[in-house]
């Protein structure tokens, strides 16, 4: 697994890994990143379902309570097709975008 910490925003991937190995790394190394902004590299899953991706709800949800973003970034499925409660985006440009959004939400309260 390799974590790129940018400031206060860490960016997440792994490659030639199963998608199980890949959440199972994200859980044991969680305590390292817990504190930064994270979006999750997806690129090397050519293939993804909503199914895939709901698990991640666990992790986004308890990240997202502590005021820190959780962004996953994938072509292989559209924010559309899963639940609000998990943001997925298709760059990491747009990840980045997401969280400075949500940084400027938090800062006002909103």
């Amino acid at each position: 697994m390799i974590f790129d910490s940018d400031g206060t925003t860490t960016i997440v991937l792994q490659e030639k890994a199963t998608l199980k190995t890949f959440i199972e790394n994200l859980v044991n190394g969680y305590d390292k990143i817990k504190n930064d902004h994270i979006i999750l590299n997806l690129f090397s899953f050519s293939k993804l379902s909503e199914s895939d991706i709901l698990e991640f709800l666990e992790i986004s949800s308890k990240h997202r309570a502590a005021k820190k973003s959780f962004v996953l970034v994938t072509a292989a499925i559209s924010f559309e097709d899963v639940p609000e409660q998990i943001c997925v985006v298709p760059t990491i440009q747009e990840a980045k975008d997401i969280i400075e959004m949500e940084e400027i939400e938090r800062d006002l309260g909103l």
